[in-house]
C-alpha cells in the first residue's frame, strides 16, 4: 500500500529539499578544502603546497562558499519556517530519505576520518597538521550529524530552542568568518595579477635562456643580441614584457655567459621558501628565478660537457 499524500505537499517541496541538501554537500566539500588550505599555508607539511600556491588553492572553495553558503542558510531558514506552519511536512518522505542518507554519509566520513587517523598514528605518519586536518573533517561531519539527527528527533524548528540556535548560530559565524578570512589570506585582486604578470615575465626569461644555450649548441657562439635568436622556421621570436611591450635585457657577459634582465612588479623569494615554484628545464634540471621587485638580472654560465656544441654530438 502506498503512502498517502500529504496536504500541501507538492513538486516545490521536493525541488527545495533535493536543493538544500546539494547545497550542504557542497558546503561541506569546500568548507572541509578551505580548512585544508589554512592549514596548508600556516602549518605547511613538506610534502604539501607552499607560499602563494597554497594560498591560490583556497581561492575555488572561497568563490563557491561565497555564493552557495548564503543560499544554504537562507533556504534552510525558509524550509523551517515553513516546516514550522506546516508539520505535516515533517513526514514527507523524499526529506526523511534525504536526511537518512545525510546521517549516513556523515557517518561513513567520520570513521573513515578517524580509521585513517588511526592508520596515520601507528604508520609514524602523525604530524600537527595532518591532525588538524583529521579535526577539521570531523568538525564538519560532525556538525552535519548533530544538526540534521536533531531534525529527524524533535518536532520543533531549531531556533526554538536555545542550545540548537546557539550551535546554528556558532557554525555559521565560524562559516562566514573562515570566508571573510579567505579574502585576506588570498590577497587583492590587483596583486595577483601583478604576481602574474610577473610569473609570465619568469617563464618569457627561461624560454629566452634555453633559445641562448640552443643557439650556442648549434654555432658554438652567443648571440649579440635577442633578435638574433629569430627563428622563422621554428616559429621563434623572442618574447617581450607583457606590460611595457619592451624588450628583456641581454648581455654576453663572456664566451660561455651571459645575462638576462627583467623589471619585476613583485617578490618571490618568500614564495621559494622550502618549495620552489620555478619552472624545470628540459634537461630536468631546476632554475634558479628568485627575484625581488624592480630590475632583477640573472647570470647564466653555459657549461659545455653538460650542453655539448651539436658538432660533437653528432
Amino acid at each position: 500500500m502506498s503512502t498517502p499524500e500529504i496536504k500541501g505537499t507538492g513538486p516545490k517541496d521536493v525541488f527545495l529539499h533535493i536543493l538544500a541538501i546539494l547545497f550542504l554537500y557542497t558546503c561541506v566539500i569546500f568548507f572541509s578544502a578551505l580548512l585544508f588550505g589554512y592549514i596548508n599555508i600556516y602549518l605547511p607539511d613538506v610534502l604539501g603546497e607552499y607560499g602563494r600556491y597554497a594560498r591560490t588553492a583556497i581561492r575555488w572553495p572561497i568563490s563557491i562558499l561565497v555564493i552557495v553558503f548564503p543560499f544554504y542558510v537562507w533556504l534552510n531558514s525558509f524550509l523551517q519556517k515553513d516546516l514550522t506552519a506546516n508539520p505535516e511536512k515533517r513526514e514527507l518522505r523524499v526529506r526523511k530519505w534525504l536526511l537518512y542518507f545525510t546521517l549516513f554519509l556523515a557517518t561513513i566520513v567520520i570513521i573513515g576520518d578517524l580509521v585513517t587517523l588511526m592508520y596515520q598514528f601507528l604508520s609514524g605518519g602523525i604530524t600537527l597538521s595532518f591532525v588538524l586536518k583529521v579535526l577539521a573533517v570531523l568538525l564538519v561531519a560532525a556538525s552535519a550529524f548533530l544538526y540534521y539527527g536533531w531534525n529527524l528527533r524533535k518536532n520543533i524548528a531549531p531556533m526554538a530552542d536555545p542550545r540548537m540556535k546557539a550551535f546554528v548560530l556558532g557554525i555559521v559565524s565560524l562559516g562566514s568568518l573562515a570566508i571573510i578570512g579567505g579574502f585576506f589570506v588570498v590577497g587583492s585582486p590587483q596583486a595577483e595579477r601583478l604576481w602574474q604578470l610577473d610569473e609570465r615575465r619568469v617563464n618569457d626569461l627561461s624560454m629566452i635562456q634555453w633559445q641562448v644555450v640552443s643557439y650556442w649548441q648549434t654555432k658554438e657562439v652567443l648571440p649579440q643580441t635577442l633578435d638574433a635568436l629569430t627563428d622563422d622556421i621554428q616559429g621563434f621570436v623572442p618574447p617581450r614584457d607583457p606590460v611595457t611591450g619592451e624588450a628583456y635585457s641581454y648581455h654576453a657577459t663572456g664566451a660561455l655567459s651571459f645575462e638576462l634582465c627583467a623589471v619585476f612588479e613583485t617578490t618571490n623569494k618568500e614564495e621559494t621558501t622550502g618549495k620552489s615554484p620555478v619552472p624545470v628545464d628540459p634537461y630536468g634540471v631546476q632554475e634558479n628565478w628568485m627575484h625581488d621587485t624592480g630590475e632583477t638580472c640573472f647570470a647564466r654560465t653555459i657549461d659545455p660537457d653538460r650542453y655539448p656544441p651539436l658538432k660533437e654530438v653528432r
